[in-house]
């Protein structure tokens, strides 16, 4: 019950309310000041000061009591009992419009933090509302609408065009395109069709799909984006800790400084003026003002933030490190080159001959060749005969033509020889870090195909932007040194460290910490968690990145887009640089203010004013951080 009371007494409503006895207060005093007059224009039979004392002290008052109750060691001094100090004293002098102006300002500024706050949470907001409450379950051949909390891993679901996606799954029949920009922050709507991914709460803009339901209820990906923002709403900076010690030391420091100005001057006025200027309010409003209002804006930008540690830690890193597989490119591999060493069989015969080997093998580079085969729409022929060799190739007899497929040992193991030009150009594509299949008829070498991992397009970009800011950048990877080199320059990252264990990874983290650096680690993989957790600062690719990558790592981009990481860093830099500056003016407001007291320039009134101001004016500069563009 009390607490009903309270937020009532401090919402909007109630302050604007407070607001107009105070101003009905004030009239009369500037009357007098300014008219030099002593007419009573008070038609009321109390002073209007007393009503915003009442409605805007009340909840001044309950915060401080519940903070010494509740507050642990000096944390229960808070200023939220300095201004209920300052309010009860100027009652005592009798400057009922001092004490109602104290609790009316604290007011104002508490409701801005709250708007900010609320700003800030927008984007969890919109998450939240996005998660569906039914789905359209298949069963026995019909349609069955049921609660999304029923949804279990693997039912099968049809999404009709218009309609959320109540779960992640996999679609099993038909094709659309999907608004994915609540999850990863893309603007158009991505292509769909079977075997691909669908996530929880995304749009369904056009076709009608079935898809089977793998992760469901706390599991999907949108109530995993929800904990996480939840997260990052429940932990504090260090700058925010740093503060509110601040703001508890200096309530004693200011209840002297009150004293010995009594003592000296003999003027109680003078004693409740510093009291009232010296609420560390704006400091304390700084950092989570700022924080919040951060968080809130890389939210929109796809970009989770767990906590506001990892967003101040995030503004010192000076040493960015990267996985290379799943972070600089796709980790997935695509044919690169065809090359044909017999000039009667054209490139185009050399993939049609491959791919109708490789048909039926299971090897990864044998899936992508058919693969690349498919989608440049090359015909392919059915095997006569297939046999596999482990890790070496495969043999196929396609359309009376005997080929081997495989590696430089199996096509010698199978009397095919390697001349000095296929050699040189093996080793050309070794030095790209790509990998080749040799293609022979009989026993000739007719072919090769390189396959390599692709490089995410916007990673030069991202690493030259991060050189601009000053910030170093290496490579850790478990790859070999030749692939790891390649791939290094082109993007144009000089420091490689390759062939890394997962424990290596850490290894070289450490030192990097060692030698003073604050260290940011990316990646993706299962491998990479405990350098993740190794690092001052870690993110994840959260868009495919494994569950472990993503909760070992402090960061989350929900798509796959490395120019985040740059935005990412002007965000933190930018955050840190207004918790300092917002600091740094709170102070020099208060230490003015003070002086001006102990002067006696500034009276109770007065100095709520100036005081007041630099807190409002702290807040709004933190507000300004949620608009403000970084792209």
């Amino acid at each position: 019950m009390l607490k009903k009371i309270i937020c009532f007494l401090s919402g909007l409503p109630m302050t604007i309310v407070a607001g107009g006895f105070l101003l009905l207060d004030l009239v009369p005093h500037l009357i007098e000041e300014f008219g030099n007059t002593t007419l009573h224009l008070n038609v009321l039979p109390f002073d209007p000061a007393w009503v915003t004392i009442v409605i805007s002290g009340i909840p001044l008052l309950y915060l401080a009591l519940w903070r010494i109750i509740y507050n642990l060691g000096i944390s229960k001094i808070s200023s939220a009992l300095l201004i209920t100090i300052a309010m009860f004293a100027a009652i005592a002098i009798g400057d009922l419009f001092a004490a109602g102006e104290v609790a009316f300002i604290m007011a104002i500024g508490a409701l801005l933090e709250e708007t900010t706050t609320n700003r800030a949470k927008k984007g969890l907001k919109n998450l939240i509302s996005l998660a569906p409450t039914k789905g359209r379950r298949l069963r026995n051949g019909k349609e069955e609408m049921i609660s999304a909390e029923e949804i279990r891993q693997g039912d099968v679901l049809r999404i009709l065009p218009g309609e959320s996606i109540p779960v992640d799954g996999t679609i099993v029949s038909g094709e659309t395109s999907v608004d994915q920009s609540i999850m990863t922050g893309e603007s158009l709507p991505i292509d769909k069709g079977k075997g691909e991914e669908v996530f929880c709460g995304t749009i369904n803009c056009f076709g009608s799909i079935d898809i089977v339901a793998t992760k469901v209820g706390e599991n999907s990906s949108l109530q995993r984006l929800i904990r996480m923002v939840k997260e990052a709403e429940n932990k504090q900076a260090p700058m925010q800790r740093i503060a509110d010690r601040v703001a508890s030391w200096l309530v004693p420091v200011a209840l002297l400084i009150a004293v010995l100005a009594y003592v000296f001057t003999g003027n109680i006025v003078t004693a409740v003026t510093v009291l009232v200027v010296f609420c560390p309010c704006a400091l304390v409003l700084a950092t989570p003002t700022a924080i919040m209002a951060a968080i809130g804006q890389a939210t929109k930008h796809g970009v989770i933030i767990k906590s506001g540690e990892a967003l101040e830690k995030m503004g010192k890193v000076d040493t960015i490190a990267f996985d290379k597989t799943g972070t600089l490119t796709y980790g997935r591999l695509d044919v690169s080159d065809i090359l044909s060493f017999d000039e009667s069989i054209s490139e185009t015969d050399i993939l049609a001959f491959a791919a109708s080997a490789e048909a039926k093998s299971e090897h990864p580079l044998g899936k992508a060749i058919v693969t690349y085969a498919k989608v440049k729409e090359v015909p392919l022929v059915e095997s006569a005969a297939f046999r596999m060799t482990t890790g070496k190739g495969v043999f196929a007899e396609v359309d009376n033509h005997n080929l081997f497929c495989g590696n430089e040992k199996f096509l010698a193991e199978n009397g095919v020889s390697i001349d000095g030009q296929v050699q040189s150009v093996l080793r050309w594509f070794r030095t790209q870090g790509k990998a080749s299949i040799l293609i022979a008829e009989g026993k000739k070498c007719i072919g090769v195909i390189a396959l390599s991992d692709v490089l995410r397009p916007e990673a030069k970009d991202m690493v030259f932007s991060l050189s601009a800011m000053h910030t170093r950048t290496v490579l850790l990877t478990g790859d070999h040194k030749q692939t790891a080199d390649y791939f290094a320059q082109q993007v144009g990252i000089s420091e490689v460290r390759a062939e890394l264990l997962p424990e290596e990874k850490v290894l070289s983290i450490e030192k990097l910490q060692a030698e003073n650096h604050k260290v940011c680690m990316i990646g993706d993989g299962v491998n990479d968690a405990p350098a993740l957790k190794t690092a001052d600062v870690s993110v994840a690719m959260g868009s495919m990145g494994s569950d472990i990558a993503i909760d070992a790592a402090e960061v989350a981009l929900m798509s796959e887009d490395l120019s985040k990481i740059p935005y990412l860093k002007r965000l933190s830099n930018a955050t840190v640089k207004t918790i300092k500056f917002s600091i740094a003016l709170s102070m020099c407001i208060n230490f003015v203010a003070i002086v001006l007291s102990l002067m006696q320039l500034l009276n109770p009134t007065t100095g709520a004013l100036v005081h007041n101001a630099g807190s409002c004016f702290v807040v709004l500069i933190a507000a300004l951080l949620y608009d403000r563009k970084f792209e």
